[in-house]
């Protein structure tokens, strides 16, 4: 608050304002020497559910009432301003759209703007106290870290007074606790209350309960347990109960939403006549025991629109994008809750939601957006069975894409990995840990063959979302005093949960290169790069060219013709060649850089640029059964900001031996008049094949996704003319688009239809 001027100089005025402050009981700095300078006045307190002691809705009270603060503008470093304030020593996240509930009264603070070194919030720009254009929905919290600052003096922060809640919610296996292999999924069911962790009576408890508990805990149903086992075996055991009374919908996302009751103090008599309560979860498809139950799971009824998350750094996470009419879209997050974002998690085979997640914070998706004010009750198996509107190109735009993150099983995989020797956390060399109980140790992997789909696998192992890159040597990290290498020939997917999953040696190692030099390490992200080609452009641009060989010389050093053109009758006669247009998008969290630096770059003086990857592009002609007849070899001449979103600016510029790469939200345009943007068909023999174009195609440089990574077309070749139809994103199909796709009309013919 700005003192008026004329206080500042007026006797009066100076009178005045003590006065008030003797009425309103405000503190005097010079009075309250523990109170830190720039609180005036303020106090502070965290409020909403479910929530952790360290964790809520932020809300302030100035002039005596309380309010809260917009999330417009809000950030991280806001958050450590906020934390502090509230005598934790920093934040470790922040929440919008009032994670933790709508708080009441006036919204102090509307585009709050901190650099996070600022004593007090009172340092901070913002819109000017009570100025604001918010409504409660969205009110901002912090998450702070659980450490608080030595000497602090809460007497200016209040914690909100509220009824027991329960903190966290655990499986604890009857017999053989420790033993049991995880994710645990069968077990009594312990809440986490102030005292510690309890047990809860088993009267009136039912399977809505159970539905809401296996989804805390990352399952995403439940099925019937052997009460009868469980209670005899309660009856050899000594048991906490702290809760009785739960009455759950079953669309809950946390237990502290329904309905509780919690023993007192003083009651001497717990849970008379009953047990701890019992619950059996089943597990998705990513964490079920067998391949079978992964199977069954998996399969769909025939139509059924389908559900996928695309940009999440951690499994569980990321952009809703469903199936439609062989397309996939994405999700307006216009009255996105967690309702709807449960039914997602589950319908994906995992708990129930986390967060549900607005305003594209998984990423920005690409083509239609499907649905919007999707109202689901969280009974749903689908979303598709949820209510909704569909909608047009002017209701909802990509900014507003919905997320979710969802709850998942605790595994544990993350124990058996660490890194060594790095600068941060995020880096550094890769250790695993092998053996069985009484005989574990830690030891190395041989950087042979290791790259950018393994280190995804180690960076998603430990929690650390992607890879940036993924190193074969690693001298320059000191490995400590472990130099035994345990694992070789890792090899995998990309999509796997733990290094253990992947492909590898078995007890005999067989490593090239010794030395810990040579052993794997990884630098991990939170924010990946994500490329996707805009099919339909290759459709529309697609055609043929007879290019006389007089004017083919620059490309055939850039070796972008086909190997019968070495023998040809040079500079006579012609190349024949199919052209067109691509487009490469990138839908990612982080700018595409090629992966050699500058120094490495190759000057071509043939076509006056630079080369920063040895091959960004593949282009092939595919029979229908996959066999390879002709090629093009697509350097990356340039990679720029060719165009951008409206609100995007260019960052990448090939002129005057410029920075490459693509910025998020921006493409690079290959014309198709440019040299080597084309297939040599020359020695192609009419028929009918598969036009496919792979982008990063040697998984050189990290994407958030690489399933998107290539595009498939049907391709007419008469001799003459081409055809080029149905051009799809090589993940976007279904199985009935796939099946049209394999078998559609004169495919084994070659005459025109």
């Amino acid at each position: 608050m700005r003192p008026v001027s004329v206080w500042q100089w007026s006797p009066q005025g100076l009178l005045l304002c003590l006065l008030c402050s003797l009425c309103l009981g405000s503190p005097s700095p010079s009075m309250d020497p523990e109170k830190r300078a720039g609180s005036q006045g303020l106090r502070f307190r965290l409020a909403g559910f479910p929530r952790k002691p360290y964790e809520g809705r932020v809300e302030i009270q100035r002039a005596g009432e309380w309010g809260t603060i917009c999330d417009d503008d809000f950030t991280l470093q806001a958050a450590h301003v906020l934390c502090r304030e509230l005598g934790f020593t920093e934040a470790t996240g922040w929440t919008h759209s009032a994670k933790y509930g709508p708080g009441t009264g006036r919204i102090w603070l509307d585009n709050l703007s901190c650099r996070g070194t600022e004593q007090s919030v009172t340092e901070c720009a913002s819109r000017g106290w009570g100025n604001s254009d918010c409504t409660h929905d969205e009110d901002a919290g912090v998450i702070c870290k659980d450490q608080r600052l030595p000497g602090f003096s809460d007497s200016n922060v209040i914690e909100v007074e509220h009824h027991l809640q329960v903190e966290e919610v655990r499986i604890r296996p009857a017999v053989g606790w420790g033993r049991r292999p995880l994710p645990v999924t069968e077990g009594l069911v312990e809440v986490r209350l102030p005292e510690g962790w309890s047990q809860v009576c088993d009267k009136g408890w039912s399977a809505h309960n159970s539905h809401v508990v296996c989804g805390m805990l990352g399952f995403p149903s439940e099925k019937r347990v052997n009460t009868a086992f469980y209670r005899l075996l309660a009856q050899r055991q000594q048991h906490s109960f702290g809760l009785h009374g739960v009455a759950c919908v079953g669309t809950e996302a946390h237990l502290s939403l329904c309905s509780l009751e919690f023993y007192r103090a003083n009651d001497t008599t717990r849970c008379p006549g009953g047990a701890p309560a019992v619950v059996s979860c089943v597990p998705g498809p990513l964490y079920a025991p067998s391949s079978g139950q992964k199977k069954q799971q998996q399969s769909k009824p025939p139509g059924e629109g389908r559900v996928r998350l695309k940009g999440g750094a951690h499994p569980g996470e990321g952009r809703v994008e469903v199936l439609k009419a062989s397309t996939w879209g994405t999700v307006c997050d216009r009255k996105w809750d967690l309702h709807a974002a449960s039914v997602v998690c589950r319908e994906l085979g995992f708990g129930s939601a986390r967060e549900a997640l607005s305003g594209a914070r998984m990423g920005q998706g690409m083509g239609a957006i499907h649905l919007s004010e999707v109202r689901c009750s969280g009974q749903e198996l689908s979303l598709w069975k949820c209510p909704h509107k569909n909608i047009t190109a002017e209701d909802c735009s990509h900014s507003q894409d919905a997320g979710v993150r969802c709850n998942l099983p605790y595994t544990g995989v993350e124990t058996r990995i660490r890194l060594s020797g790095g600068r941060s956390q995020h880096e550094g060399r890769v250790e695993v840990q092998i053996g069985g109980p009484g005989s574990l140790r830690w030891g190395l992997i041989c950087g042979d063959d290791w790259g950018t789909l393994e280190a995804m696998v180690a960076c998603r192992q430990l929690g650390l979302g992607y890879a940036n890159h993924g190193l074969q040597e690693t001298w320059y990290w000191d490995s400590g005093n472990i130099t035994e290498v345990v694992m070789s020939g890792v090899r995998c997917t990309g999509t796997e949960l733990s290094l253990d999953q992947c492909a590898h040696h078995g007890t005999h190692l067989t490593c090239k290169r010794t030395g810990t030099r040579f052993t794997a390490g990884v630098i991990c992200s939170e924010t990946a790069s994500d490329l996707l080609l805009h099919s339909a452009l290759v459709q529309e641009t697609a055609y043929i060219e007879d290019r006389p060989l007089h004017m083919l010389y620059c490309a055939a050093e850039e070796n972008c013709l086909a190997s019968s053109a070495r023998s040809a009758n040079w500079p006579y006669g012609h190349r024949r060649l199919l052209r067109f247009s691509s487009q490469i998008h990138n839908l990612g969290r982080a700018d595409f850089r090629p992966k050699a630096g500058r120094h490495s770059w190759v000057w071509h003086e043939c076509h006056g640029h630079y080369h920063s990857m040895d091959i960004f592009t593949h282009y092939d002609i595919l029979t229908p059964n996959g066999t390879k007849v002709a090629e093009g070899h697509k350097a990356s001449f340039c990679l720029e900001d060719t165009e951008c979103q409206e609100d995007v600016s260019k960052r990448y510029e090939c002129a005057n031996f410029g920075e490459q790469g693509i910025t998020v939200g921006c493409w690079d345009l290959y014309r198709h008049d440019i040299d080597c943007q084309w297939i040599d068909i020359t020695d192609v023999k009419p028929g009918n094949y598969i036009l496919q174009v792979v982008i990063n195609p040697n998984f050189e440089v990290a994407e958030s996704d690489f399933t998107n990574n290539a595009m498939k077309c049907n391709c007419k070749y008469d001799g003459h003319r081409i055809w080029v139809h149905n051009c799809h994103i090589g993940d976007a199909f279904s199985e009935e688009a796939n099946r049209r796709f394999e078998r559609y009309p004169g495919q084994t013919s070659n005459q025109i239809i």
